[in-house]
């Protein structure tokens, strides 16, 4: 079963992605910014990251710049989903190492379609084989 990190300062869409990815059969590990979430893992993998971009202490661009710096993060997929939806914050999420880019409010289908597309093939849940 993969092992998801969720970022986001809000508790209800923390809740709704949890929900989500739970239901879908993922672990699920939640921090409310970029700073939690880096405590949180304290030299542990996930398979994938999850994060809000606009955070208190760490925003995701900060974060996913840290991230790509360790070694077991070089290529775990990280998907931003933001209210953000400029072309230049789209821009800043690929250059600091992003996967992807998702805009709130989320269909929860879609999220998981993406998470599948972009999970490697062996850390995709059982439920989508």
């Amino acid at each position: 079963m993969a092992a998801i990190l969720a970022v986001d300062d809000s508790s209800s869409l923390r809740q709704m992605v949890a929900f989500t990815l739970k239901s879908s059969g993922f672990d699920v590990i939640e921090a409310v910014d970029g700073q939690d979430a880096i405590e949180k893992l304290n030299g542990r993998a996930v398979d994938l990251v999850l994060t809000d971009q606009n955070m208190p202490r760490m925003d995701g661009l900060t974060l996913v710049r840290h991230l790509r710096t360790l070694p077991h993060f070089k290529s775990t997929p990280i998907l931003i989903l933001t209210t953000e939806s400029s072309d230049e914050m789209k821009q800043a999420g690929r250059a600091a190492g992003a996967t992807g880019w998702m805009v709130k409010p989320f269909d929860p289908r879609k999220l998981i379609e993406v998470i599948r597309k972009v999970l490697p093939a062996t850390e995709r849940s059982a439920s989508d084989e």
